[in-house]
């Protein structure tokens, strides 16, 4: 899956990453790598599922779509 990162530079230095495609999903760092590794960490964990997620009316259906 690829994912657009926008990173910005920060006032205190460093530089903060967000996700666009995923709401919330930002993280910061003292460098540009450092940043991309730290956002390629939250992305993963935005993504991973939880429990919750699984809890689903005796009606639903689950669909997979590819986009």
């Amino acid at each position: 899956m690829k994912l657009r990162v926008i990173l910005e530079p920060s006032e205190e230095g460093g530089f903060t990453a967000f996700v666009p495609a995923l709401p919330g999903c930002i993280s910061e760092g003292n460098g540009r790598e450092e940043a991309l590794k730290s956002i390629e960490e939250a992305i993963r964990l935005y993504l991973e599922p939880v429990e919750d997620d699984e809890i689903f009316a005796a009606a639903a259906e689950i669909v997979e779509l590819a986009v």
